[in-house]
C-alpha cells in the first residue's frame, strides 16, 4: 500500500509540474481584460503559431464605437512598426499576423480605440509570437508522453530514495532510459520538424529546453555510476530527482530556437521580406 501511495504522490507532483510549466511558458496565450468605453473587454493573444499561414487575432466586443488596429515588427530588429487595421465581423474585431519562417519571432500590440480614448491591451509591453513548423502528432504525442513518464519515474525514484533500506536503482535506470528516448531521440525529431534543427543546446547553442534535458541526463548518469556495484546510492538518486524536478519547473520553450533576421537580411542584400 505504501508503494501505491508513493506512485499516486509522484503522479500528482508530475501532473502539477506539467500544468505549471504549461501555463507559465512563453508559448501560452496572454489573457486579460481592459475597460474601454464603459465596457469590460476580455482578450486572448497568441504567442505561437504554425508557419506557412498567418495567425488570426480576434477581440470580441459588441460595441460598434470600438475599433482597433494591430502593429507589429520583427523581433530584435530596427524595423519600423507596421500597422494593420482590424476588421469588424459581427461582434469581433479581427486581424492577421503575417507568417514567419520557422523560429521567426514578431512583437506586436493590439490597440483599441473609442471616441474618447485609446488603449493598448498589454500596455507598453508588446506580445512576442514565435512561428514553428508543423510537428506530426505521431512524433509529438510520443515525445510528450515519454517525457511525462520520465518525470513520473524520476520523481518516484526520488521518493523511493527517501525510504530507508530501499534500492531505487531500477527506477533510476528506467528514468534514464525514458529521458534518453524522449529527450534525445524524439525531442530532436520534434525540434527538427518545428525549427529545422535537431539540437540547439550545448555545445551548439543556448536552447534552454535542450540544455536542461542534458543537465537532467547528466544527473541520472551520475546516479547510475554511483550505484553501478549494486549500491542503492540513495543520495545520488535523490539529488538527480531534485535536479530534474527543479529544472523541469523552468517553462518549456524559454530561450528556445530563435531566427536571426540579420542573417536573412544580409543574404537578401538588406531587403526585408
Amino acid at each position: 500500500m505504501k508503494k501505491a501511495i508513493l506512485w499516486i504522490l509522484a503522479f500528482i507532483i508530475t501532473l502539477s509540474t506539467a500544468v505549471y510549466q504549461r501555463i507559465t511558458g512563453p508559448t501560452y496565450p496572454i489573457r486579460g481584460k481592459v475597460e474601454l468605453n464603459g465596457r469590460n473587454i476580455s482578450y486572448e493573444l497568441p504567442r505561437t503559431h504554425e508557419t506557412g499561414k498567418d495567425c488570426p487575432v480576434s477581440i470580441e466586443t459588441a460595441d460598434p464605437e470600438i475599433a482597433g488596429y494591430l502593429i507589429y515588427k520583427r523581433f530584435k530588429t530596427a524595423d519600423h512598426w507596421t500597422t494593420i487595421l482590424m476588421e469588424r465581423k459581427n461582434n469581433q474585431l479581427t486581424a492577421e499576423i503575417p507568417s514567419q519562417p520557422p523560429a521567426g519571432k514578431l512583437e506586436y500590440k493590439i490597440i483599441l480605440s473609442s471616441p474618447t480614448e485609446e488603449k493598448s491591451l498589454t500596455g507598453e509591453e508588446p506580445v512576442i509570437i514565435r512561428f514553428k513548423g508543423h510537428v506530426p502528432l505521431g512524433v509529438l504525442i510520443p515525445h510528450v508522453f515519454v517525457m511525462f513518464m520520465a518525470m513520473l519515474f524520476g520523481i518516484r525514484a526520488g521518493l523511493e530514495a527517501l525510504r530507508k533500506d530501499s534500492n531505487p536503482q531500477l527506477l533510476a535506470i528506467i528514468t534514464t532510459a525514458l529521458l534518453i528516448a524522449g529527450g534525445f531521440i524524439l525531442g530532436p525529431l520534434v525540434q527538427k520538424y518545428a525549427f529545422g534543427t535537431l539540437w540547439s543546446g550545448f555545445p551548439l547553442g543556448t536552447d534552454l529546453t535542450d540544455n536542461k534535458t542534458l543537465i537532467a541526463l547528466i544527473g541520472w548518469i551520475a546516479a547510475l555510476i554511483a550505484g553501478r556495484k549494486g549500491q542503492p546510492a540513495r543520495k545520488w538518486v535523490l539529488a538527480a530527482s531534485l535536479i530534474q524536478f527543479i529544472i523541469f519547473l523552468i517553462p518549456h520553450s524559454l530561450l528556445g530556437s530563435e531566427l536571426d533576421y540579420s542573417k536573412i537580411d544580409s543574404m537578401n542584400n538588406g531587403f526585408k521580406p
